[in-house]
């Protein structure tokens, strides 16, 4: 695998300062440049941008099925080493967040085998956290192991 650029996204937020503390004190996220509209954050190296936007939270999701799963769409994450995964998904249980989806492993003792897990912020927005049991299978195309 090559060596990956720091991506940039940029999320709706209806709450800028519960979201906010969301992704910094429960995700360990590092806040840089804000004003009173947005906020950026290093989320995992990479560059999210909080920007309060009047719109309340959707309620309601679309879901699609993944290995005996409902995922939601859209969502929107990272993908860790394996051993950053596990510390995550340890620190976020004993902290005793809501997962969306809680951790489980996919496609068990298959190719592309990983484990995920769901969350969704203050604002509505999905975020999946994943790692691949072999990181080269990020961008595999056998669909034998997936169908």
């Amino acid at each position: 695998m090559t060596t990956l650029s720091p991506f940039h996204l940029a999320i709706p937020v209806s709450d800028l300062e519960q979201t906010c503390d969301f992704y910094e004190r429960i995700l360990g996220c590092v806040r840089g440049r804000d004003s009173e509209s947005w906020v950026d954050l290093d989320f995992m190296g990479h560059q999210v941008v909080l920007h309060r936007v009047s719109d309340k939270p959707a309620e309601e999701f679309e879901t699609r099925p993944v290995d005996g799963e409902q995922v939601p769409v859209p969502h929107f994450g990272v993908v860790l080493n394996w051993e950053a995964f596990e510390a995550l998904a340890e620190r976020l249980v004993a902290r005793g967040v809501d997962f969306l989806i809680a951790p489980t492993t996919r496609f068990e003792d298959r190719a592309g085998e990983q484990r995920t897990f769901f969350l969704r912020d203050p604002s509505g927005n999905h975020l999946e956290f994943k790692t691949f049991r072999d990181p080269s299978m990020l961008f595999s195309t056998d669909r034998q192991s997936y169908d």
